[in-house]
């Protein structure tokens, strides 16, 4: 019987004690990780969130910190500043920034891959092209496609690089319509 008291007091004073201080130093990690992507968010994406005044001076003073032992204090104050704040609306503020990102990345890689299928490939990759966007300049593709393979094996880079935009503009162009 003695057992099972000493049991359920270990487990009260469990939950009483709260997390350990390897956990609050996690959480004080990831509030920094939090104050210094948000330092790099543009101001008009941050105003949406309702900061207090405190945290948009701290903001602010951001650029003028070159020192990166005084950048690392700096993002401590941010997140100090942080706590006191809406986390909710901070991170999902940061989670739609960061998936807007990884989806302009993943459209880029595939401009990318496309490019260097058309350069590699020869009517395979054309014609898998064309019938992705059939609206498609086909004499200019070809030319630019021709004057990309040539740089290539000359080393040069500015055939390919005109391809890359010719590829992005349709592709723009064919979403945006």
């Amino acid at each position: 019987m003695n057992d099972t008291i000493d049991d359920d007091e270990d487990d009260f004073q469990e939950e009483e004690r709260g997390p350990s201080k390897s956990q609050l130093k996690r959480e004080k990690l990831a509030l920094q990780a939090l104050a210094e992507r948000m330092a790099g968010m543009p101001r008009a994406e941050l105003e949406r969130l309702n900061l207090s005044a405190a945290t948009w001076v701290a903001l602010d003073e951001t650029p003028r910190i070159k020192d990166i032992r005084a950048r690392g204090r700096h993002w401590k104050r941010i997140a100090n500043l942080l706590e006191r704040e809406d986390m909710a609306a901070v991170h999902a503020l940061v989670d739609q920034a960061e998936e807007r990102e990884r989806k302009a990345a993943a459209h880029l890689h595939a401009l990318e891959r496309w490019r260097e299928r058309l350069i590699a490939e020869d009517e395979g990759a054309l014609s898998e092209f064309i019938d992705a966007c059939p609206d498609v300049d086909r004499q200019q593709l070809r030319t630019l496609i021709r004057a990309a393979q040539r740089d290539q094996e000359r080393g040069r880079p500015e055939a390919p690089r005109k391809l890359f935009r010719f590829l992005r503009e349709t592709l723009e162009s064919k979403s945006g319509a």
